[in-house]
């Protein structure tokens, strides 16, 4: 029998929940393989008695091996774990907006119609939006990060970040990244393999344009985030879709089509989906590790929504897992905090990072040191914690009640599945409505669907778009629907 009292280790001063840590450390030994394929769990009181936690807390892990896709429970038989959990490789970590006008100009310069997007107009204030699940900026800790702030630019030793910097972004804060990042997710890295962004994009621009060379090849999802495959395209790429089911991306898909193409990069958002907001299950994470290990291309790891959870803990990273240097990991502050706050972060081995720094000289010299202060403070100080464990609680009651009145309301035109996390829902309307239609009939009761085409860049016709309901409260939630509905009766009528 494996030793599990002294194989488990509980850390009883860390932040992270016990159940966490012990299904975490379940989950190395499922890799590791001490745990093999088919083995049976101890019974969860046998495992408190062993390791001297209570017998709720070895449930709780057990549940969340389960969610995950590490184990199963078998009835009348007991838990094992998952027999189809691929061996992961092991090896060490290595190293302003100008308008356009149609005026004349007096010189040439080059149009990209890769970049033409027909972004929303202004409309009065009683106008509602359909948006991509966007955070609420009425939430935002407006009054700690201005405290925080004037304090950080009050003190003395502060006037020399005043100067121009490092690319890197400050230290201070990469510093404060590691170790928050280090324990939250699961990662195991240090300061030199971090580059402070101005949010996730600058990551992805920066990614790509250090990847790709003319016309190499980058798997994307059949439905995909847009702006990825803008940047990559803008970056002179091939774009390969592979297509998204219940389990997220196709992995089987993605190793015949690196059989057949020299690929590039995979763009993934593992965590929640972008757009159709499923999760890469267990099994699809490890394989795709593994088809990068054998066909060396990088794993573009946007985690845009990680904090946003809400049937059971986030699940740990690709990067967490990746042992060689496989992973380019981006996230951000924006969507957790606010988007004006552009601080991002982009994690990979010391030599991209390097490299990045090289090249962000050029784009944007350096960041707002004093801000990314702020945020090195806000999160050593527990403010961050505290603001994320208050907007998930009040988002998870936001998305059950928008589900809710969806459901009651609008469930002859639409259909969808209540996501386990993120900002939005991806919503599929009746096959005899068109999106086209009801965008027009929509702005009668000023409600605006912007860009719903962007959904469907591979034009499969799957008629869906994603709806945010995380900046929407009650009262305004009853409204919007109220619209919707008033919307698709009126082209009934018709």
């Amino acid at each position: 029998m494996i030793p599990y009292k002294t194989i488990i280790k509980i850390d009883r001063a860390s932040k992270q929940p016990i159940y966490i840590q012990l299904t975490n450390q379940f989950i190395g030994l499922i890799k590791e393989r001490t745990l093999p394929p088919q083995a049976k769990l101890p019974g969860t009181r046998t495992l408190s008695d062993l390791i001297g936690l209570h017998r709720k807390t070895v449930i709780a892990c057990y549940e969340e091996l389960l969610l995950q896709g590490w184990i199963e429970s078998i009835p009348k038989k007991g838990t094992f774990v998952q027999k189809d959990i691929p061996i992961l490789q092991q090896q060490k970590w290595t190293e302003n907006e100008v308008k356009r006008s149609d005026d004349k100009t007096g010189f040439p310069f080059n149009r990209n119609s890769i970049l033409e997007r027909k972004f929303p107009q202004d409309y009065a204030d009683d106008y509602m939006y359909v948006n991509d699940g966007v955070p609420d900026e009425r939430l935002s800790p407006i009054k700690e990060l201005s405290i925080i702030y004037r304090k950080v630019a009050n003190k003395k030793r502060t006037l020399k970040y005043l100067n121009y910097g490092t690319t890197y972004g400050n230290l201070e804060l990469r510093e404060t990244l590691v170790g928050y990042l280090n324990e939250t997710r699961g990662l195991n890295i240090t300061k030199d393999n971090i580059i402070i962004t101005r949010g996730s994009q600058m990551g992805m621009f920066l990614t790509a344009q250090l990847l790709i060379e003319n016309q190499d090849y980058v798997i994307v999802g059949e439905t995909n985030y847009s702006s990825t495959d803008t940047t990559f395209e803008f970056a002179n790429a091939k774009l390969l879709r592979v297509k998204i089911d219940e389990n997220g991306l196709d992995t089987k898909a993605i190793g015949k089509l690196c059989k057949k193409y020299p690929v590039k990069a995979v763009y993934t958002t593992p965590h929640h989906h972008h757009p159709t907001t499923v999760t890469l299950s267990a099994k699809r994470r490890m394989h795709l590790l593994n088809l990068a290990k054998t066909y060396h291309f990088a794993i573009l790891e946007d985690d845009y929504d990680y904090d946003f959870h809400y049937n059971h803990a986030p699940i740990l990273p690709l990067a967490s897992h990746d042992k060689h240097g496989n992973v380019i990991y981006i996230g951000s502050v924006c969507k957790t905090v606010a988007p004006v706050y552009r601080v991002g972060y982009l994690i990979a081995s010391k030599v991209f990072v390097d490299e990045c720094a090289k090249l962000r000289r050029f784009i944007d010299r350096q960041g707002d040191a004093i801000l990314e202060l702020t945020f090195s403070n806000f999160i050593k100080g527990g403010d961050l914690d505290r603001h994320i464990k208050k907007v998930v609680k009040i988002y998870k009651a936001r998305r059950d009640l928008f589900c809710k009145l969806l459901k009651e309301e609008l469930s002859d035109y639409l259909s969808f599945e209540i996501p386990k996390g993120g900002m939005a829902l991806w919503v599929t309307l009746n096959k005899n409505y068109s999106w086209n239609t009801v965008t027009e009939i929509a702005k009668q009761q000023k409600l605006i669907i912007s860009e719903w085409q962007r959904y469907d860049v591979a034009n499969i016709k799957h008629n869906a778009i994603r709806m945010g309901f995380s900046c929407y409260n009650d009262i305004e939630a009853r409204e919007f629907v109220n619209r919707f509905k008033k919307t698709m009766q009126i082209i009934d009528k018709l």
